[in-house]
């Protein structure tokens, strides 16, 4: 079963881990859902939108767990992104890695 993947801060995986569950990062809450994206787009996200940050976590998560509040939109270049229109439950993730940065600048993950 695919999987699709979060990453955040650790401080807001660490608050989640404590409440059970993740409402969303400051862009997801503004934008009024939680942004993911699949295995193909990971990288690109995060070399994207968190360029040199450390204390990274990338969660997986299964996409037959997040049901009809999982909706596939159109973003950037117009491929289809993951997107969650409500919280996510902190049960339904499967992983949390941590997300280095490599002496280059660009994080290592872990396969996918």
């Amino acid at each position: 079963m695919p999987a699709i993947y979060k990453i955040l801060p650790l401080s807001l995986w660490d608050e989640a881990k404590r409440t059970g569950i993740f409402h969303g990062s400051e862009v997801d809450l503004r934008d009024g859902y939680i942004h993911f994206s699949t295995a193909e787009q990971a990288v690109e996200t995060a070399a994207k939108h968190f360029a040199g940050q450390s204390d990274l976590v990338l969660l997986a998560i299964q996409v037959e767990a997040l049901g009809e509040s999982l909706k596939w939109e159109p973003s950037r270049g117009g491929a289809l992104f993951p997107h969650l229109y409500a919280p996510l439950d902190v049960s339904l993730v499967l992983r949390a890695h941590p997300l280095p940065l490599a002496e280059h600048g660009r994080h290592i993950f872990p396969p996918l």
